[in-house]
């Protein structure tokens, strides 16, 4: 539902932006109404489940003992993951790509459009086949394709080409994101698994700003290839990882 939510935004924007000649002051005031009626629906209709009472107070678990329970398994699961978020820095780059071959500004939400599309499609069987094969080998897979959309959005000239790296970027998201989750998950103890999936966000987000902002000094003294050129290395080094990543799960 959030990726649906992803798609049908940029879409909503841009009709908006085609009717009201690219009106951006007019998006973002219409864009907050979505954000309050979640605030809204957070505040009065969602229900908090009962849960029995426990007596004893536990610590607060983000500490360096229980850190420490964390294996070596799960830091490098962290290590490939965040090697490629530096591979795949924010999406607004793709919006870049789009205005840099001369697509029309009211139809640059629409990669935001096709690439949730194409991850929200790919998900579901990207999940059922992680159910039935090798999960390194589906990660790798992954892997290969942000490799291949970075590749392809480096060379790209023409908003057709830029159109087929969005794709395998999607296809990327769809092979990785939930995959990524429910591995922390098998690497963690059952008692800290809401604390490995903390550090795992808090470390592959802090990365996804720093990429983010390496990107953009790419972008400004190299130019666009440079950007993506950059998130191949990073991706092609996460894939590296995987091949090199010992781990007892499927």
């Amino acid at each position: 539902m959030d990726t649906v939510g992803a798609f049908i935004g940029p879409l909503l924007a841009m009709l908006l932006m085609a009717a009201s000649s690219d009106n951006f002051r007019l998006v973002y005031w219409v864009a907050v109404l979505p954000a309050i009626i979640a605030v809204l629906l957070i505040l009065y209709a969602v229900q908090e489940p009962n849960v029995p009472h426990v007596a004893e107070r536990r610590p607060f678990p983000m500490r360096r003992a229980e850190l420490g329970r964390l294996d070596g398994a799960y830091w490098w699961l962290v290590a490939i993951a965040t090697s490629l978020t530096f591979g795949r820095f924010s999406e607004a780059f793709l919006l870049l790509a789009a205005k840099q071959v001369g697509l029309v500004t009211a139809l640059i939400p629409g990669v935001l459009v096709v690439m949730n599309v194409v991850y929200a499609a790919s998900a579901y069987p990207f999940g059922r086949l992680a159910d039935l094969v090798s999960r390194r080998r589906l990660l790798t897979l992954g892997a290969i394709f942000l490799i291949a959309a970075d590749i392809v959005l480096a060379m790209a000239g023409t908003v057709w080409q830029v159109a087929a790296g969005v794709v395998l970027w999607g296809m990327h998201m769809g092979a990785t994101q939930g995959l990524l989750s429910t591995l922390v998950v098998d690497a963690a103890p059952a008692d800290l698994r809401g604390t490995a999936l903390g550090m795992f966000n808090l470390i592959t987000g802090v990365a996804l700003l720093v990429a983010s902002v390496l990107a953009g000094y790419l972008w400004t003294a190299f130019g666009p290839a440079a950007t993506f050129i950059g998130g191949g290395i990073f991706a092609g080094i996460a894939l590296f990882g995987m091949l090199s990543w010992q781990t007892d799960s499927k």
